[in-house]
């Protein structure tokens, strides 16, 4: 799967990627000389480092260039949002990087390509699929599912209503379809968001979420769920629940 974000630093590099969810110093973050890690474990000696932004003294810049001088520089950079430390760091230090893209679908261990020339990056190991889910709303209440156990995707996970494209079919035909088989109701649509992306293992689901109201609250539950309820919009409670699903139902309050 590739991503494009925006270039900063050029030059192409492939590596594992190493996760930190924080902000991240550079300087007291990693030893320059030996590219050990002083706020987690590992090394970032050869990896792709991700990480949200950048942090802390200018200094940093030149703990990136000691990594270099020592044979311990990180492949390449990705960023939620460069900033100046990190930015100046990588191209001192001939390093390639990234950033603007959605790094939450990045996980430890992934083979990963950044080229800074073109400004993308790609999750070799993982695969984009096309799915749509469906904010069904009716008399102020909107349907929550819940998957069964032994579902292929998101196991016991509380959703919207959810599936994959079929052969021929617009999204929307998908929504509708997939509204109809698992719960029975007929729907008249109302909205539609941008696409939003959601990592389960090495499936990155790109989903176009969608809003319908029903015309009836009588549900006829196809067997491939487990449950389901009404609730109240304003109630909602994204614990257990697919992610993402609490962005969906976030955008679509404003729209009712």
């Amino acid at each position: 799967m590739i991503m494009k974000g925006r270039a900063i630093s050029p030059g192409k590099a492939s590596g594992k990627a190493i996760v930190y969810p924080e902000a991240f110093s550079f300087l007291g973050g990693v030893d320059g000389s030996t590219g050990r890690f002083n706020v987690m474990d590992g090394d970032i000696t050869g990896k792709v480092f991700v990480f949200p932004n950048g942090k802390g003294s200018t200094v940093g810049s030149y703990v990136v260039y000691d990594l270099m001088v020592h044979g311990h520089a990180p492949a390449a950079l990705v960023n939620r949002s460069a900033e100046t430390i990190v930015t100046t760091g990588a191209v001192i230090s001939s390093v390639p990087m990234v950033d603007e893209v959605d790094i939450s679908l990045i996980r430890n261990g992934d083979d990963v390509v950044v080229d800074g020339d073109a400004g993308t990056v790609e999750i070799v190991n993982a695969r984009e699929t096309k799915s749509v889910t469906s904010m069904v709303v009716c008399g102020g209440k909107m349907l929550v599912l819940t998957r069964r156990a032994d579902a292929h995707s998101f196991p016991g996970k509380r959703s919207l209503v959810s599936g994959r494209l079929e052969d021929g079919e617009s999204l929307r035909e998908a929504a509708v379809r997939e509204i109809k088989e698992e719960t029975g109701l007929s729907v008249t649509f109302r909205d539609e968001m941008p696409d939003i992306r959601v990592r389960e293992g090495d499936t990155v689901w790109c989903v176009r979420p969608f809003l319908f109201e029903a015309s009836s609250s009588d549900v006829v539950l196809d067997p491939e769920n487990a449950g389901f309820e009404w609730v109240p919009i304003g109630d909602f409670d994204a614990a257990d629940a697919v992610e993402g699903t609490d962005a969906v139902v976030a955008y679509f309050r404003k729209k009712l």
